[in-house]
């Protein structure tokens, strides 16, 4: 305000000196007083120029003109001869700007909020400003719940007309709430309700939760979830009347009100579901998850009207409108419903339309689709389409839309957006197993060949365990419908005295075909037919064991066959959040082969998503596998046998290690022609990544273990272990971590807890 004055009092005096001194016409101005601004300025500012004639309405308005540009303490205008002279007082430039005392909010967070504001360190000092700054500084604490937060500056001269600026910040204590209260309420216990809040008032274990911590979008979330609990329990008229939330005197402690009125408990008295022509009566009426002499619950009516029209838009009702008309008899506390359905019409897809492929080709898109041009919408056959279409692993998005076809109420069209990822690799890195030791790969792999969705994979892994060459081609659609056929020719060296187990050296080649037919949508036969020749070499450590079926087989050539039968309705293949896997699956050698054997093997995998963004995963997984000799073979070769530990099985003891073992010298894992493992996993975001789709936590229970062919699988020689998990789609290639702690190791078990396997796939 007494700025304000100065320059009114000044713009009078002046008024008063252009009236006595007269008109007169300006043949120079001169600007006195000028520090840091150039004259140019002030001349581009000034509304006067040389020629112009001097009157009173032109002085105030050069005044004005001045003061407006906020460079200016003082203006004064006066008149010497036919000289205009313009004194000015700049006003001070900022020197420099400190924080003290800030520790929860960065200093460069607090210094952008200044720079966005026009207060930084060479602009003018301008007070109203920084008074507006301190007072964001200080809505920031609070927006982080320290309301006690005090922001005081201190303005110091310095030379050349300088001033610095101190701002001092005392944070305080962030405002915890210490007490929650709920009014109203008799049906229900008050601790029981609060148990039902994400907000909580503070206690020993605060810090670890922060449930503590005010939020008022917690606080409405809170008001909702006791009024879906109350409706959820029959009480129909339930409301939240206020919420109160006060502070204390020293602003650190805050103090939540909430009141209620319960109203009286509904029972259901009828429900009705409206027919629909052309629909089983039964089939709606099945969908209804609630019946009459239940307790009401809104959760349940809801759930109703979503499956009814989930069912509807399954047969083709794409615009179906579900309500629940409700009919109240507050004498008997009563309530029915009427489950009103306006189906529409039925509704059919005009066109299908494929954006945001440059590579795929479109006929690869649409072959993967469930929902067809020209035939009945079905919301089941679109949410499969955009499952199959992740499953290529050709995308990093994959979008189903529908959209209203202009002038016609029974047509629609569906726009299947996609963003491709790179499918064509050219691979050159290292890697490391537990179980394989150092990995050195080379590879170059097309999953989409050409845009065709055809795959050629020509690969090198060289680890001090095994040496493997291989050429595979795979074509998903060898036939229009959905057969696929591959081809692939693999040259494998193992040396198995690098893996911790009984020694022996084996050079395979082998080349094969496989095809995979499916038998409906999640069911698929899959059939391999492999030549391969085998050889066998002793070292000078290899266990009697192996000694005596090397010397018997040396070299073998055998022609073997893969089957397998299997059910997957996983909703992807990496890191799935819903479905199951089921496989059962045979490696046999044909009868005429120089090795006669044969191995079972039952496989089982099931996912559950805990939380409505599919993020909290529990999974469930078990092995069972058992293999065996017949014909001239007395049993299953050595080499072919099934082991167990490491990150692929039980985690937490040295991979293969698990199982009997040799009667050597130095005694090694040799497996075992029977295998049991099972899995449980709670799967999970990494804290600060919820949304990252390729890096998960998992806490982890394994168990398992071999046994020879003089064995019976014993349960209670199973191995056990849990512990924690972490797991990357890095640049590098897939990386996993674990740490896991035996439950119940034995005498002679090989532990090893801290467990890491980069560049091969996730369990």
């Amino acid at each position: 305000m007494r700025k304000i004055k100065l320059g009114t009092l000044l713009l009078v005096f002046l008024s008063s000196l252009a009236s006595a001194a007269g008109e007169f016409i300006v043949s120079d101005i001169r600007v006195e007083g000028l520090q840091r601004i150039q004259p140019g300025t002030v001349f581009n500012y000034l509304p006067i120029k040389v020629g112009d004639e001097v009157d009173k309405s032109l002085t105030t308005d050069a005044v004005k003109a001045l003061f407006k540009t906020g460079f200016f303490t003082d203006v004064e205008l006066r008149q010497e001869g036919n000289v205009l002279v313009v004194s000015v007082a700049e006003r001070p430039s900022v020197a420099s700007v400190k924080f003290n005392g800030n520790k929860d909010i960065r200093s460069e967070q607090l210094e952008e909020a200044l720079n966005s504001a026009g207060f930084s360190e060479g602009r003018i000092f301008n007070q109203s400003i920084l008074d507006r700054v301190m007072q964001d500084i200080k809505s920031q604490y609070f927006s982080r719940g320290r309301y006690s937060a005090q922001v005081e500056a201190t303005i110091s001269p310095r030379t050349l007309n300088r001033v610095a600026v101190d701002i001092d910040i005392d944070e305080g204590r962030v405002a915890r709430i210490k007490q929650i209260r709920i009014i109203g309420q008799e049906a229900f216990e008050e601790k029981d309700l609060l148990d039902k809040f994400a907000l909580s008032d503070s206690s020993v274990f605060g810090f670890l939760s922060r449930k503590d911590k005010f939020s008022e979008e917690k606080l409405r979330g809170d008001t909702e979830s006791l009024r879906s609990f109350y409706q959820d329990n029959g009480y129909l008229d339930f409301k939240v009347n206020s919420t109160d939330v006060s502070l204390s005197q020293n602003k650190q402690d805050i103090f939540i009100t909430i009141s209620v009125s319960e109203g009286q408990r509904f029972v259901i008295k009828s429900i009705n579901v409206q027919p629909v022509e052309g629909v089983a009566q039964e089939a709606l009426e099945s969908r209804v998850t609630t019946s009459a002499g239940e307790i009401f619950s809104r959760q349940k009516v809801a759930a109703s009207r979503a499956d009814i029209a989930g069912y509807l838009a399954d047969l083709g009702y794409a615009f179906v409108k579900v309500n629940a008309v409700t009919d109240v008899d507050n004498e008997n506390n009563a309530v029915g419903f009427t489950f009103a359905i306006d189906p529409g019409p039925k509704v059919y897809v005009r066109r299908i339309e494929i954006t945001g492929n440059t590579t795929t080709r479109d006929d690869v898109i649409r072959r993967e689709l469930r929902q067809l041009e020209g035939s009945l919408f079905s919301a089941a056959k679109v949410r499969r389409s955009r499952v199959r279409l992740q499953r290529l692993e050709f995308f990093d998005e994959v979008g189903v839309e529908t959209e209203s076809v202009p002038g016609s109420v029974d047509q629609l069209d569906l726009i299947v957006s996609v963003v491709e990822k790179a499918t064509g690799s050219f691979l050159f890195g290292i890697g490391y197993s537990d179980g394989d030791g150092v990995l050195i790969q080379a590879s170059v792999k097309r999953k989409n060949l050409f845009g065709s969705g055809k795959e050629l994979n020509l690969s090198i892994d060289n680890s001090s365990v095994s040496k493997l060459y291989e050429i595979e081609y795979n074509n998903p659609y060898h036939t229009v419908s959905g057969v696929s056929r591959n081809f692939h020719i693999t040259a494998r060296e193992v040396d198995a005295a690098e893996a911790d187990t009984a020694e022996y050296v084996a050079n395979t080649i082998s080349a094969g075909i496989g095809y995979r037919i499916p038998m409906s949508e999640f069911n698929s036969l899959n059939l391999t037919i492999d030549v391969e020749q085998i050889d066998l070499e002793e070292t000078v450590d290899t266990p009697p064991e192996f000694s005596t079926f090397i010397t018997a087989n040396p070299s073998s050539n055998n022609l073997k066959l893969l089957a397998s039968v299997g059910r997957d309705t996983r909703d992807s293949i990496f890191f799935p959040t819903e479905g199951y896997l089921r496989r059962v699956s045979i490696e046999t050698s044909i009868p005429g082969s120089d090795l006669e054997y044969y191995k079972v093997e039952l496989r089982g995998a099931w996912y559950k998503s805990l939380t409505k963004g599919k993020k909290t995963v529990f999974k469930v997984a078990g092995d069972v596998g058992y293999g065996d000799g017949y014909g001239d073979s007395s049993g299953l070769p050595f080499f072919k046998n099934y082991f167990a530990g490491g990150p692929s099985s039980v985690r937490g003891y040295n991979s293969r290690s698990l199982g009997p073992q040799d009667t050597g010298n130095t005694p090694e894992a040799i497996g075992g022609s029977k295998k049991f493992t099972a899995n449980a996993e709670l799967l999970f975001p990494v804290p600060g990544a919820s949304d990252s789709k390729d890096k998960r936590l998992g806490i982890f229970v394994d168990g398992g273990m071999v046994f020879s062919s003089e064995e019976s699988i014993d349960v209670g020689e199973l191995r056990a272990s849990a512990g924690l998990s972490f797991n990357w789609f890095s640049p590098v290639g897939p990386l996993a971590i674990s740490y896991g702690v035996p439950l119940n190791e034995e005498a002679g078990d090989d532990v090893e807890k801290f467990q890491l396997s980069l560049g091969a796939l996730f369990r």
